[in-house]
């Protein structure tokens, strides 16, 4: 078995438009296909709940598939039904931020303001293992709420010096 990399990333969004919209202005991201198209659903019942481990009454009412430039798919789900909370912050448990690598940390950071994102402080350097006098990185929060990191490490870390893995570096 051979692990290639990550294919796409899953994320529930309250507006798929909205959020396609988001990512294609903030990220470059592209409309690949509707895996379930808005007219052909919903789609719910005991199958979708046992299958998804969602809550009885709970149905998808639209997925897509996004591709980043240079990276995995983003494929957004569209749910009715019961929710269970409210989006994910980094000190909750399980996957809690989608980071995003790009060559100009400040550009990127303003695209996504101007698309609707909050950014939650200044660029900042990137610490330890991962610093060098160009790395840096910023969150923010989507408009619906999510984590997005953005960061960009141009010069070496000092972790390369100890191991022969690296990051992905475009």
């Amino acid at each position: 078995m051979a692990t290639r990399g990550i294919d796409h990333i899953g994320v529930t969004v309250p507006d798929i438009d909205a959020a396609t919209a988001f990512f294609a202005a903030a990220l470059d991201a592209e409309v690949l296909y509707d895996t379930l198209p808005r007219e052909e659903g919903p789609n719910g019942g005991e199958g979708v709940e046992r299958r998804l481990g969602v809550p009885r009454g709970t149905a998808q009412t639209a997925m897509r598939m996004l591709a980043l430039p240079h990276g995995p798919g983003i494929e957004l789900f569209e749910f009715a039904g019961p929710r269970q909370r409210s989006p994910a912050l980094p000190c909750d448990l399980g996957w809690q931020h989608l980071a995003c690598y790009v060559d100009d940390l400040d550009a990127a950071v303003a695209r996504a303001e101007e698309a609707g994102a909050v950014a939650l402080g200044p660029p900042q350097p990137l610490p330890g293992p991962e610093e060098g006098a160009r790395n840096r990185f910023a969150y923010l929060r989507t408009p619906w709420g999510s984590t997005l990191e953005l960061l960009t490490y141009p010069d070496p870390q000092p972790y390369e010096r100890a191991t022969r893995r690296r990051r992905w570096r475009p």
